[in-house]
């Protein structure tokens, strides 16, 4: 049999047929997913060869076949051990041939009937049989009858939860008073296990298969119990939105009749479902969705309409789960790096680390970097390269000047016209939520009433916090920890102390003269020549000629004023080739000033100016750069007085101060008389008045200053000095070293003297700076007093 469906069951009257009239021998045909029981009478559908053999010889015969179930209803051709040996035998009531090849027979069971042997396998089974007759007890105790009225009761519950409830079956199972033919007609019509309905027709004493029943009965009203239940709930649920879905199907088959369909219910829809189809965490979904029943109930010119209506945009547009992938090839990220910067060798190593641990830890949180130098150093460029290098799309913010918290966590949605903060919008620009941000000039942020941006900083540039950012206008949680964040800056002195603990600080000092030539020529020449529409063979320009475009038109630690001066000499050359004048243009060191004018500066003459006593050159650290520092000081008949110009600091005044009294404490070195301070008034001048100066690294450069006065004898032109004096003449070190060193070199000096304790500052001068000065530590001031003088 290929498949049976039991399309109808019941129990029969028909006469019993007597035990002698059932032969011993007789076919057998195996059934699949249906154990067969007393009087039940039953169709099935047969397929298999065997079987149609097995019914064709019943047929034939008296009309009787063994019926048995399998064990496995998926094997075609069972073999002996895949039937079970206890079945019914049952006659054959009527058939029928079905189209496709098939009989359908109507069967009815008439004895309990168990396999003794199997005679014949080809081509059906055949068996000889020993019937099993159910003895049933001759008088029902109150056991047995409260017995079988709970059977009766929990089939009624479970037929009543099924929904299958039946007047008939109902009737006749209080009809019967046997305990093994109720059991029979209960499990008949209850979808049970195979294996558990085998092993109650293998249980031969009624009342044990009474109970047995009863207590599959208890499990299966447990199940129906909690199935009925769930299928409730289920249909509650399913009826409450196919109710809202009929009624918003008819109230806008209603305006579509009345002609008073509009635009907004369609764009009600087109937000519905784009909501639905963005990638966005839960918490997003469910506060948009709750915005748009808002939006639904509103009337379109409302004002806070608007408001909700540009919230639910800025939902759709934020990428919450859209990144760009990394490209994770180191050897690609170098050349990318290496072609679009020269030097910077610790920028760029920073950043190749970064991707190598990107590459072992895909879930590691972006760093935090800080460059921090003076201006044209490339600091922004440079964050344009790393996001190249790394494939991952660039954003630029800039932070000079702002004041208002909300610029960065945005306002809130509480009037016409607030926005997300510029951290959102920049992930909204785009489009992505791990591209390379760059903040600059974070180290002029300001604060009013308005609040402090910087604080808000804190939780963006914080890698423990920024996964769950919020913004005001949002008002949920956005993770930032996968944003490469960038900030630049040209000092670290106005950035607040918990900000500045959050980033990476990496200084980017400036150029020296080679790079600069080397860069000019690579970079800033050939950008030049392409901005002012001329080409390479019309300008010839050679290293002597742009050594001194360097040194005598620009003094600056980075680039700006260098590619304005170049630029500047393209265009006066594009303008002759405009008036029709041939070229090329060959420009040297000579002609150079018919492009330019007269140089700027004069590196080799500024120190010639150390010429007298009381003047000595010092080196300063500004946020453009490193600077020479000229200080001035003469002694003149007076009371005693110290006066200080030049727009000095504090700080500076004090080393002023502290100069004086190391002074005071050499009064016979100096071969001075007790009275000669009180005598003599002390002027103390920083030449460029009009600049702020202030800072503790000229106390050595003062000191020096004012002994070479007060000794009347001159320093050594190619020296200049920096560092921190106490009272006792100890040289305490200073920060900005490599810039000072710079500034030292423009000027042309050739001896550096520095604190003994900034040695360990000397490896990050390049080699050949390095090279190019002599630096002389000292830890007292008596060791450079013993340099300096000629």
């Amino acid at each position: 049999m290929d498949y049976n469906d039991s399309i109808s069951s019941g129990m029969g009257d028909f006469p019993e047929i007597e035990e002698q009239d059932i032969p011993e021998i007789m076919p057998l045909m195996a059934v699949r997913d249906v154990v067969i029981f007393n009087y039940m009478i039953i169709p099935l559908f047969v397929g298999r060869p065997a079987s149609v053999s097995a019914i064709n010889e019943s047929l034939a015969k008296d009309k009787l076949i063994m019926l048995v179930t399998q064990k496995d209803s998926a094997i075609d051709e069972p073999e002996p051990d895949d039937i079970y040996k206890v079945g019914m035998v049952c006659v054959i009531m009527r058939t029928l041939k079905l189209p496709d090849g098939r009989l359908k027979v109507l069967v009815q069971a008439l004895r309990k009937a168990k396999v003794v042997d199997i005679l014949e396998q080809e081509p059906h089974f055949s068996v000889r049989i020993e019937t099993v007759a159910d003895s049933e007890p001759e008088n029902v105790d109150v056991a047995v009858e409260a017995l079988m009225r709970n059977v009766r009761e929990q089939t009624e519950k479970i037929m009543s939860l099924k929904g299958i409830m039946s007047s008939d079956l109902m009737l006749i199972l209080n009809n019967i008073d046997e305990p093994g033919r109720l059991a029979d007609l209960v499990v008949s019509n209850l979808h049970m296990k195979t294996a558990e309905s085998q092993g109650l027709l293998e249980t031969f004493d009624p009342v044990a298969r009474l109970k047995r029943v009863a207590e599959l009965l208890n499990k299966e009203l447990e199940v129906s119990t909690m199935q009925a239940k769930i299928q409730s709930e289920a249909k509650e649920e399913m009826g409450r939105t196919q109710r809202e879905y009929f009624l918003r199907e008819q109230l806008q088959a209603l305006k579509k009749e009345l002609g008073d369909i509009d635009e907004k219910s369609q764009e009600i829809e087109e937000l519905r479902e784009k909501l639905t189809k963005t990638r966005m965490p839960k918490e997003a979904r469910k506060e948009s969705m709750k915005q748009l029943k808002r939006l639904e109930m509103m009337h379109p010119d409302a004002s806070e309409a608007t408001i909700i209506r540009t919230y639910l945009d800025w939902m759709l547009e934020v990428p919450w789960r859209k990144s760009s992938k990394d490209r994770i090839d180191l050897k690609v990220a170098k050349e990318v790096l290496d072609a679009d910067h020269y030097g910077l060798n610790k920028v760029k190593e920073r950043i190749l680390e970064y991707l190598a641990v990107r590459k072992l830890n895909t879930s590691t949180k972006g760093p935090i970097l800080c460059f921090v130098g003076p201006p044209g150093v490339g600091k922004t460029s440079l964050g344009q390269s790393i996001a190249r290098a790394m494939g991952r799309k660039f954003h630029r913010l800039s932070l000079g000047g702002m004041r208002d918290e909300a610029e960065i966590r945005g306002h809130r949605r509480t009037y016409i016209g607030s926005m997300p903060g510029r951290i959102i919008q920049g992930l909204k620009d785009v489009g992505a939520n791990n591209p390379v941000f760059m903040m600059d000039e974070i180290d002029k942020i300001g604060s009013d009433y308005r609040g402090d941006p910087s604080s808000a900083l804190l939780e963006v540039l914080d890698p423990e916090q920024n996964f769950d950012f919020s913004d005001h206008y949002l008002n949920l949680p956005f993770d930032l920890s996968k944003v490469m964040f960038i900030t630049t800056a040209n000092m670290t002195d106005t950035i607040p102390s918990p900000l500045l603990d959050r980033m990476e600080v990496i200084r980017l000092s400036g150029y020296t003269l080679e790079e600069k030539m080397v860069i000019a020529k690579r970079y800033l020449l050939p950008r030049q020549i392409k901005e002012n529409g001329i080409t390479e063979k019309q300008i010839n320009l050679d290293d002597k000629t742009l050594e001194k475009l360097i040194t005598h038109y620009t003094r600056e630690s980075g680039l700006r004023n260098l590619e304005r001066e170049i630029g500047s000499v393209c265009r006066k050359i594009a303008r002759r080739i405009a008036e029709g004048k041939k070229g090329p243009y060959t420009i040297s060191s000579n002609t150079l000033s018919k492009y330019l004018g007269p140089p700027r500066h004069l590196p080799e003459c500024e120190a010639e100016i150390i010429d007298q006593p009381g003047l000595v050159t010092g080196l300063a650290w500004t946020e453009v750069g490193g600077e020479i520092l000229y200080v001035e000081i003469i002694i003149l008949k007076g009371r005693g007085n110290l006066t200080m110009t030049g727009q000095l600091g504090d700080v500076m005044k004090e080393s002023a101060q502290a100069a004086l009294s190391f002074c005071r404490s050499r009064l016979e070195q100096l071969k001075l008389g007790e009275a000669f301070f009180e005598e003599h008034d002390i002027h103390v001048h920083v030449p460029a008045g009009a600049i702020p100066k202030d800072g503790p690294s000229a106390g050595v450069t003062i000191a020096t200053a004012l002994y070479s006065a007060l000794s009347k004898k001159k320093v050594r032109q190619d020296v200049a000095m920096t560092g921190e004096i106490t009272l006792r003449g100890r040289v305490l070190p200073i920060g900005g070293l490599k810039e000072k060193a710079l500034a030292a070199l423009r000027a042309g000096i050739k001896t550096v003297i520095i604190p003994d304790q900034n040695k360990k500052d000397l490896v990050e001068i390049p080699k050949n700076l390095r090279d190019k000065l002599n630096f002389v530590p000292v830890k007292k001031m008596d060791q450079i007093l013993a340099i300096v003088f000629e």
